[in-house]
């Protein structure tokens, strides 16, 4: 006979409620600014005091913390879904168009997880290792196609965040940048290949 599970209903009011902080905390950040979220209006909108949050977060940069580690594994769960070929100029071409189109989906995420607009903030080493597990394995992912200088990734993502920049600063909800994702990978493209010939002809010995 399988003994049937204890539910621990406290542990998960506890996370209910977490959950509904951080959902919170969202809102609040995506209509008063990144670095603007007040733990007063915070705990208004929960229907508490804001000394009962660190019930719940031991500090506000623990919420700012919770919120790097949720939008992380958005990204995450995201990038799992976009098609891959095995064509180095396909899957580039889908990964920026995934990644301009996840940041400028929701500008106030954008800057907590790829920029550092507040003051003092840094995202625990638990949270920050989703970001870096990720990154990995999209550079040994490309670099299995031919994508392996060590620049590589550090070009590729200045050129998504520079056209992710410039899209949600000068044209919020507009094209005027993002559509020009294609072109920017074709430069990268024809960069690494060009790159790739001309090793392989300074390796060739005098037939």
């Amino acid at each position: 006979m399988h003994e049937i599970p204890t539910r621990d209903r406290r542990v998960e009011r506890h996370e209910a409620t977490k959950a509904e902080i951080l959902e919170a905390a969202w809102e609040l950040v995506r209509t008063e600014g990144l670095a603007a979220l007040s733990l007063r209006d915070l705990a208004g909108r929960v229907g508490m005091r804001a000394p009962s949050l660190y019930s719940y977060f031991d500090s506000k940069n623990g919420i700012y913390d919770a919120m790097y580690a949720q939008g992380s594994l958005e990204f995450v769960e995201g990038e799992a879904l976009v098609p891959r070929t095995g064509d180095l100029l396909t899957d580039l071409k889908a990964g920026l168009r995934y990644f301009i189109g996840f940041c400028t989906k929701d500008p106030a995420r954008y800057q907590l997880l790829f920029q550092r607009t507040i003051p003092g903030f840094e995202p625990s080493p638990e949270s920050f290792a989703i970001s870096v597990e990720s990154l990995a394995a999209i550079s040994a992912r490309l670099a299995a196609m031919g994508m392996d200088h060590p620049h590589d990734i550090d070009l590729m993502t200045a050129m998504g965040t520079g056209l992710t920049d410039q899209q949600i600063s000068n044209d919020p909800g507009g094209e005027r940048w993002s559509r020009l994702v294609d072109e920017a990978a074709e430069m990268l493209f024809k960069h690494v290949t060009t790159r790739t010939t001309k090793t392989t002809k300074r390796g060739r010995k005098p037939g």
